[in-house]
């Protein structure tokens, strides 16, 4: 039988690969090893929990942590700390002290729960939003009402005041009225003649609080588009930190979830400052539901507006705090109403998030709809506003918030958890945060504390024995991605005015909870999705990068620290700024290559339109366009420029070469180092691939480096292809250097199979760690299921593992190696020849190579079986068992509704189905 593929292992190793060769992999650090966010529930932690917590998550093989303290459990009140209070700052002193001895690191919330705020923020420096009252006034009227506030749960507030007034007619004729309003509200103002409308704006306060926020954290969420506001909440930290940062390595900041923020005090006349206009006249058209040009062209000026505001008062004030500190800062932009790709690219490490689970070709691979969110996907392209604001600008560390309600509680096992990582590093992520870790006090029994939005990465969770197979391969895989720098050969221009000049609505936020409305439905999305999948590597790029950007040494580059970029693309769009296509020229000229998929025919915003509308289209035709076959092209200056509405057309002009290993199904992403290229390859298809895969770089040598188990060695070449067997699920780093070492042995390539020995003898069950309780022994005819003895409860209900146990009588053993495959594992296992530790095996194809603990004779095989909570919290439910105890959300299902196990199907555990022994042999 012809082989089909790659030797799968899930080996337990902490030193990567072969140590009698030149070892391929990167050095690691703690930054590779993956990260997990660190609840600390009413701050209610001790020197002997911290310790312990810290040690089990370094000998599992994380790299640190992230504290975000939210609200506690019941019954503890007495051990709450409030927020930064000295006490607090002792336990935050012990964590880095301790961490540091580990050589974990850590990271910490400029906050408690989320969004940002607390007891700091005052009424005035709480989120704000404009508060519209409108007025009639009939013809020969007397205007005798005051214009004052009417909403009661403003009126007590001392900061409310009125902004702008403006009156208009039957005409639309607008006279401003604010300097005519006497404190009192009087107005003094009647109209000659005509029906008005007048419409008063008052800056009011949103009132919204911070969300499962921790004792000593609760308070009004924090005014974004306030320099003051930013300033006055971080001196708070300034008073608990003093000159020290603590060890802290990057303050975080979690996404922007703040409701009905539209305006903030002083809006107006940064607006002026800004568009060159008084908004006043126009208010009308922001605030109203009429859908006109002028009232897209207004609040596109407006969001526009909003978004500098975001980025210069809060987030740029954000990253030189913290570079004040000493530290870092991480930054969350997604969900805030401004440009993600400038928002991200102000921070020294930018985070998207996932949530939800998608859909993979996997063979084998579980998802049940009834366990997963079907409305929340996540979406690479999303996650790549995060890692082209990096790219470009030359952050080395692109980090994200992972596995937020991948599955339903208690379900969610590492094979499941491995592909949405792949997704995640594709995108070009390379830090990931999981999602996350509860603290719990030693004396709390099962399941400990837990977080009602997270996948429980908890030492209390029964597949934790296997975690460090998902742990090792997430720090394998990160420390080649971390190294060298992004390799992306095009850059894609975000139109975000074709976003902002929506007539429809006020504010505008990018939310990775409604792409489908904003991102989806645009060209700009579709050739993201089409470019990628034909094996092209982009970035997206903003309007004030491309007027950072430069073309020096063939190439265009925003930041010196940033990537080359051999070609521009401007999607089909409505608006385009004519200092963006000034700019655009202007690399052009220099030498630049710029696809136009449509000729660009307007400007957004309403300030002069017309006239810079002209300079536009004046701009425009200072291209010589030429028809060249189905597309236009111009030489411009040094550069060319090609206007086609297929831009893959447009690229293969230029010359502009795909990977085309995607014709096969394969993903990958690229990292260049000094001398070479680093390619992650991944199968997300339910196919095996077994041929040759053409590269875009080979050098001089390739090395394949299996990121699960550490292995390398050097492939088999024919011209620019290299061999590759992967099995659906499984992946592989390829190294392509100008510099052989001739230390490394070469790659095993399965060159034939012989006829599986098929494990159908008896095999002895035990149990050890785990509960309600253990099960009792037995032995079985065949091996099965646990869960299969319904008439003993315990099998019912227990979460933990079991050891299946048999001999094997192995009467020759002359193949290379030997495969043990598994039909059906639930859900993962550590395995155990003639007393050895082989490794784990917990991901698709679920199998592993065994060949060189197996002796010819008797073999003892043992495979330590850990399967899901949920049978446990199932019989807890069931049982009235009292676990769910926590103050405000007192934990919610997928679907946020009141959590109940109780009427769950008992969850498939242990070992199914056909167990093989496949006796392989390599290619010579």
């Amino acid at each position: 039988m012809k082989f089909k593929n790659i030797v799968k292992f899930s080996v337990l190793c902490f030193a990567f690969g072969n140590l009698s060769a030149q070892n391929p992999w990167p050095k690691t650090t703690e930054t590779a090893k993956p990260w997990t966010r660190w609840w600390w529930m009413g701050s209610a932690v001790d020197k002997k929990g911290l310790d312990k917590q810290l040690t089990t998550l370094s000998n599992a093989g994380f790299g640190g942590v992230e504290i975000v303290p939210i609200y506690g459990a019941k019954g503890f009140e007495n051990k709450y700390i409030n927020y930064l209070s000295p006490e607090w700052m002792k336990m935050l002193q012990f964590t880095t002290d301790k961490a540091k001895s580990l050589n974990m690191g850590v990271d910490m919330a400029v906050g408690t729960g989320w969004p940002i705020g607390g007891p700091q923020v005052s009424e005035q420096d709480a989120a704000t939003k404009m508060i519209v009252q409108t007025y009639s006034i009939q013809p020969n009227e007397k205007f005798s009402e005051k214009i004052v506030l009417k909403d009661e749960k403003q009126k007590n507030l001392k900061t409310i005041k009125l902004d702008i007034v403006t009156a208009y007619n039957e005409n639309n004729e607008a006279i401003t009225l604010t300097d005519k309003v006497t404190q009192d509200g009087t107005l003094n103002w009647k109209p000659a003649s005509g029906k008005w409308t007048i419409y008063a704006v008052f800056v009011g306060k949103t009132l919204q609080k911070v969300k499962r926020a921790a004792p000593g954290g609760e308070g009004y969420t924090l005014d974004h588009f306030s320099p003051d506001a930013t300033k006055d909440y971080l001196k708070s930290f300034d008073t608990a930190f003093g000159n020290s940062n603590y060890g802290i390595r990057s303050f975080f900041n979690d996404s922007y979830e703040v409701y009905n923020a539209d305006w903030t005090a002083g809006f107006k006349d940064e607006f002026k400052k800004r568009r060159g206009y008084d908004l006043s006249p126009y208010i009308k058209y922001l605030v109203s539901d009429n859908e006109s040009e002028i009232a897209g062209r207004i609040k596109s000026d407006y969001r526009e507006t909003m978004s500098e505001l975001i980025l210069h008062n809060f987030t740029e004030n954000f990253t030189n705090w913290a570079h004040s500190k000493n530290s870092k800062n991480t930054n969350q932009a997604h969900g805030s109403p401004g440009n993600l790709l400038d928002l991200y690219a102000a921070v020294d490490i930018p985070e998207s998030e996932t949530f939800g689970s998608t859909k993979f070709d996997i063979q084998g691979l579980k998802r049940n709809l009834e366990d997963v969110n079907t409305k929340e996907v996540p979406d690479i392209n999303m996650l790549k506003f995060a890692s082209s604001a990096a790219n470009i600008t030359g952050k080395p560390l692109i980090s994200n918030e992972s596995f937020t309600w991948l599955t339903e509680h208690f379900k969610t096992s590492w094979s499941q958890v491995k592909p949405e990582a792949e997704q995640i590093f594709l995108s070009g992520i390379n830090h990931i945060f999981y999602h996350g870790t509860t603290y719990t006090p030693a004396d709390v029994q099962f399941p400990g504390w837990l977080f009602y939005a997270s996948t429980n990465f908890v030492p209390e969770n029964s597949l934790w024995p296997n975690i460090r197979g998902l742990n090792s391969y997430i720090e394998r895989t990160q420390s080649v991605l971390q190294s060298g720098k992004s390799d992306n050969e095009i850059l894609m221009y975000w139109p975000v005015y074709d976003q902002w000049a929506s007539p429809k609505g006020k504010d505008m936020a990018f939310k990775i909870h409604n792409i489908e409305k904003w991102l989806h439905p645009t060209v700009f999305y579709e050739n993201l999705e089409k470019l990628g999948k034909s094996g092209y590597s982009l970035d997206m790029i903003s309007d004030k990068m491309i007027s950072e950007a430069k073309f020096e040494n063939q190439n265009i580059q925003v930041s010196k620290d940033g990537g080359f970029y051999k070609v521009l693309i401007i999607p089909q769009l409505n608006y385009l700024p004519e200092s963006t296509l000034k700019n655009i020229l202007t690399l052009a000229r220099n030498g630049a290559c710029v696809i136009f998929q449509s000729e660009p025919k307007n400007v957004p915003g309403f300030f002069e339109f017309e006239k810079r509308k002209n300079e536009l289209q004046s701009l425009w035709n200072q291209i010589p366009f030429q028809q060249n076959g189905n597309l236009k092209s111009a030489n411009f200056g040094e550069g060319k420029i090609i206007l086609s509405s297929d831009v893959e057309k447009g690229l293969e002009f230029l010359k502009i070469e795909r990977e085309k290993l995607t014709d096969s199904g394969l993903k990958f992403i690229r990292r260049q180092f000094d001398g070479g290229k680093y390619y992650y390859i991944v199968n997300h298809t339910s196919n095996q691939i077994n041929q040759n895969i053409p590269l875009n770089f080979v050098g001089r040598q390739v090395a394949l480096m299996n990121p699960e188990n550490g292995e390398f060695g050097i492939a088999e070449m024919h011209n620019n292809s290299v061999k590759v067997q992967l099995k659906s699920g499984e992946s592989l780093i390829i190294k392509a250097s100008e510099t052989p070492d001739n230390s490394i042995s070469k790659w095993k390539y399965i060159e034939k199979t012989d006829a599986p020995i098929v494990l159908n003898q008896p095999w002895q069950l035990t149990f050890k760690e785990g509960g309600p309780e253990l099960p009792k022994s037995r032995t079985l005819d065949k091996i099965q299921l646990w869960t299969n003895f319904t008439e003993d409860a315990s099998t019912q209900s227990f979460s933990g593992t079991g050891i299946y146990t048999t001999t094997l009588n192995l009467k020759k053993k002359q193949a290379d190696d030997y495969q043990l495959k598994f039909d059906k594992l639930y859900e993962s296992a550590k395995v155990l020849v003639n007393g050895q530790e082989a490794g784990m095996v917990w991901s698709n194809p679920f199998e592993i190579n065994i060949g060189k603990y197996l002796k010819k004779g008797k073999n003892t095989i043992q495979i330590e079986v850990s399967n899901l909570m949920a049978n446990r919290i199932r019989y807890m439910d069931q049982n009235n068992i009292h676990w769910r105890n926590y103050h405000e959300i007192n934990f919610v299902n997928i679907d946020y509704k009141p959590f109940d196990a109780s009427s769950w199907k008992v969850q498939p555990s242990g070992l199914d189905g056909e167990i093989q022994l496949i006796p392989v042999y390599f290619s010579k």
